[in-house]
């Protein structure tokens, strides 16, 4: 029979992935979230601090669980702690196509900020231009945003997060590519997390009897 409990939850995906949401305040992170979880997009009040989200999706024949961290307004108070970066599998660097200075910001501030606090090397970041159901107050061109996708190496995709439109489209993207990497599909793994937590209590115990050969 099959239980709610946090440990029948826990069991039931091969993979855990810290994805973060980052950029300029404003620029829809918290809405790009929103859609993704519940499917449902309003205006929303800048996020105090940091928030975070978890959604269980299945992505080439893997059970993930994704455990997304919203920045909305924290840059605001200054620059983010490096322990908001440790351990992550996947950035999401968001701005808004229709004000450029957000564009700006995430190479000029942001792009630098992941690179000096990042642990996982192989961390994989997507650009992302969010608003372009606002096309005609479009301040930063598709191609500008895959250009600089490119030259830091990351993936680029363009959405909305009032229409929904790629929303889905660029977690699964990332989720994908994440997969990819082996270093950090060990570091994820609920098995290796597992194995290392069963050593730890084996040494404990050990220790705890006085073992001695």
């Amino acid at each position: 029979m099959m239980g709610s409990s946090s440990k029948g939850r826990c069991s039931s995906y091969d993979y855990s992935f810290k994805i973060l949401l980052i950029g300029d305040s404003g620029v829809g992170k918290s809405s790009i979230l929103l859609s993704y979880i519940s499917n449902f997009v309003h205006d929303l009040s800048p996020t105090i601090g940091v928030d975070f989200k978890i959604k269980m999706v299945t992505v080439g024949g893997k059970r993930l669980k994704l455990t997304i961290w919203d920045t909305a307004g924290q840059e605001r108070f200054g620059t983010l702690t490096s322990s908001y970066y440790r351990g992550a599998h996947g950035i999401i660097l968001v701005y808004d196509v229709t004000r450029r200075e957000t564009f700006t910001n995430l190479m000029d501030v942001w792009a630098k900020e992941v690179e000096l606090y990042l642990t996982n090397r192989e961390c994989i970041k997507i650009l992302v231009g969010n608003k372009v159901d606002r096309g005609s107050e479009r301040a930063v061109t598709t191609e500008e945003g895959m250009e600089v996708a490119k030259e830091h190496k990351s993936l680029f995709l363009e959405c909305s997060a009032r229409t929904r439109e790629n929303v889905d489209r660029c977690f699964r993207e990332l989720s994908s590519k994440i997969l990819e990497v082996p270093s950090l599909l060990e570091n994820g793994s609920v098995v290796v997390k597992q194995k290392i937590l069963d050593k730890t209590l084996a040494r404990k115990e050990a220790n705890n009897g006085g073992c001695c050969h």
